[in-house]
This record gives structure tokens, C-alpha cells and sequence, in this order.
């Protein structure tokens, strides 16, 4: 066994405070040249502590920063929902945020909006007291990247639509323009092939729906204020037909999308849900709603198939992805849940952007 320290050997309360001092240096050393933002916050919001990182983001100076509330760097309507989720989470436990992390926006000094990815931590100091550090990282390069990437897949998307339309539509009309002649000139001449050729007119028309519905669905019309809306009900009826099941599009009252990028996303959202529905979850019946709740837009699809399974079927992880991918570029939220009865629930809620001026 080893000897304990004689008095003359053990650490004095000097190299004990040294030893911290060390310590202490070494944690501001980490946080002051970390490159992302890192703030600390009292259980009343007010920040006590931002690393110069944070001063380069927000373009806040720390005395600027210190003793203010945390939401004078968030937009609204984060900021005044903040102190409330704060409140909510005191009183309750149920967390949100915190220990979790999520995308959110935040709000620099000159007012800009920007994406941040968010960790919220939280301690509790030997006094008692809580605190919650957040470590914010800037998102705009990655999410310009990525609304550069989803604007190359539409313009693809339309090409090809654009491409069905006007030549294989095309072809397959001149096709069934010259099947029904020969089928009328077999009908004339008695011959017992006419039916043979009948069936033939039958399928190529049919096909030739097919592709103008699917030409439709790569270049939806969602230009105006209503056309997301006339979007979903084509969408509706297209898939009713093509898969022979029941699907239907509802709305309390009519949902005007201002804004066409918003339109288009939320036209893609339900096309990937009712796709998923269709083909992976063998519903036979779909209802697509549209509403607008609480200054959000609500798209709302729900099947009555197997629901969601423990390991999803092949070709649906990218579809689940995707459809949250859009979700966060419109700087909303997109959820997926098992319904008591049966079948599963998609639901995508974003801000509902005000109506452009008028130049």
C-alpha cells in the first residue's frame, strides 16, 4: 500500500486555487475559440455569457448581449412564444428543445433571419441555481446549397414533364388515332380480330392518360393564389384513377398560397404522402386536407393502410426524408404518426407568408 501524503506533501490551498485557475482558463480558452456560437442563460432567459463567436453571428457586441433576454435574437414568433416554452418546461419537465436540438431560425442585429441548427444544455450549479447553455451553428450556406439542389430537381422534374407532354403524349395520341382505323376497317371487313383490336384502342388510350397525368404531376400549375388548391384536387383524382382507390381532397374553407415556392413545396409534400400511401402501405382509401391554422398552413394526409412499420419498406427512408427536407425549407415542420384506427397520418404545418405587394 502506498503511504498517505505527509502534511508537507499534500497540495496546498495556493496550488489548489492555481489548479483551478488552470482549469478555468482552459474551459474559457474552449468556449472563446469555439467557431460556433455559445450562450449561456439564466432560468429567467436573461443571457450571462456569449463567446466572440457569437458576436460574429448576430452582430451583437457581449455588453450588448449581457443581462438582455435571450429572445432579442429571435424573430417573431419565436420570440414571444420563448419565455413561455421556457415557463411551460420549469413547471412541467416535457422538453422541446432542450437535450434535443432542432433547426430554428434566429434574428441578427440588422434584422435579418437566418436558419441555425440548435443544442440547448442544461446544469445545475452546486448553488442550486439552473442554468442552459445553447450552442447555435449557422445554417445559411448549407440551406442555400440545399434550396439550389431541390431548384435543379424541379427544373428536371418539368423537363421531363415538359418532354412526356409534347412527345410521347404526342405519339401515343397518333398512335390510337391510327389503331381505331385499322379496328374500324377489321369491324367493316367481319373479321373476328376487331375485338383483339378494340382492346388494343382501349389500352392505348389509356396509357396516354397515364402519361398526361403523369406529365401534370411533374409540372403542377401553382402559380396563383389558388393553384395549390386545384393542385391537390387534380392530385387527388389522378391517383383515385390510376390506382383505383378512394381519395378525396377536403378543406374547411379555401387556403390561398401566396407565395409559389410555398405552393409547390407543399404540392410535392402530399404527392410523395399519397404516393407512399398508395404503393408501400396498400391503402384504399387517402384523404388529402388542406387548412390554415393559427397563422400556419396545415397539409394533412391521412391512409387507411398498415400504418407505419418498424422497418420502412424500401424506397420510403428517402421519401420520408425528402418530405422533411421541404418541411424545414419553408421553415416548418413535418410529422408522421400511426392512427388508433388504422393507417398513418402526415402532417406538414408551415408559416403562412404574407400576401407581396404590389410593385
Amino acid at each position: 500500500m502506498k503511504n498517505k501524503p505527509s502534511p508537507s506533501e499534500a497540495p496546498s490551498i495556493a496550488d489548489l486555487q492555481a489548479a483551478l485557475q488552470v482549469s478555468e482558463q482552459r474551459a474559457a480558452a474552449i468556449v472563446e475559440t469555439a467557431v460556433n456560437a455559445i450562450i449561456t442563460i439564466d432560468e429567467e432567459c436573461l443571457i450571462e455569457t456569449a463567446n466572440t463567436a457569437t458576436e460574429r453571428l448576430f452582430g451583437y457586441s457581449l455588453s450588448e448581449m449581457v443581462g438582455k433576454n435571450i429572445m432579442m435574437l429571435m424573430p417573431e414568433p419565436f420570440r414571444s412564444r420563448h419565455d413561455g416554452y421556457v415557463k411551460n418546461y420549469m413547471r412541467t419537465g416535457e422538453r422541446r428543445i432542450i437535450g434535443i436540438g432542432r433547426e430554428a431560425l434566429a434574428m441578427r442585429k440588422d434584422g435579418s433571419v437566418f436558419p441555425i441548427d440548435l443544442s440547448v444544455g442544461e446544469a445545475v450549479l452546486p448553488s442550486g441555481r439552473r442554468i442552459f447553455t445553447g450552442i447555435i451553428r449557422d445554417l445559411t450556406d448549407r440551406k442555400a446549397l440545399e434550396d439550389k439542389l431541390l431548384h435543379i430537381s424541379e427544373e428536371e422534374q418539368t423537363r421531363i414533364g415538359r418532354d412526356i407532354h409534347d412527345d410521347l403524349c404526342q405519339q401515343l395520341a397518333a398512335i390510337g388515332c391510327l389503331v381505331k382505323v385499322a379496328q374500324k376497317k377489321l369491324v367493316q371487313a367481319g373479321c373476328p380480330e376487331a375485338e383483339n383490336m378494340e382492346e388494343i384502342v382501349r389500352l392505348v388510350s389509356q396509357a396516354n392518360t397515364r402519361a398526361r397525368e403523369t406529365a401534370h404531376g411533374l409540372m403542377p400549375v401553382v402559380h396563383d393564389s389558388g393553384g395549390l388548391m386545384d393542385a391537390l384536387k387534380d392530385l387527388a383524382a389522378s391517383t383515385a384513377r390510376a390506382y383505383e382507390v378512394t381519395c378525396d381532397f377536403r378543406f374547411d374553407n379555401p387556403v390561398n398560397v401566396h407565395d409559389t415556392k410555398t405552393a409547390l413545396q407543399l404540392f410535392r409534400v402530399a404527392q410523395e404522402a399519397v404516393s407512399n400511401a398508395v404503393k408501400h402501405s396498400q391503402a384504399t382509401r387517402v384523404e388529402i386536407h388542406l387548412a390554415r391554422q393559427n397563422g400556419n398552413i396545415v397539409l394533412t394526409v391521412r391512409d387507411n393502410g398498415v400504418g407505419i412499420p418498424d422497418t420502412p419498406a424500401k424506397g420510403t427512408g428517402m421519401g420520408l426524408l425528402t418530405m422533411s427536407h421541404r418541411a424545414q425549407m419553408m421553415g416548418g415542420t413535418v410529422s408522421f404518426s400511426s392512427r388508433p384506427q388504422g393507417g398513418t397520418q402526415v402532417t406538414c404545418s408551415v408559416p403562412a407568408l404574407p400576401k407581396a405587394p404590389n410593385p
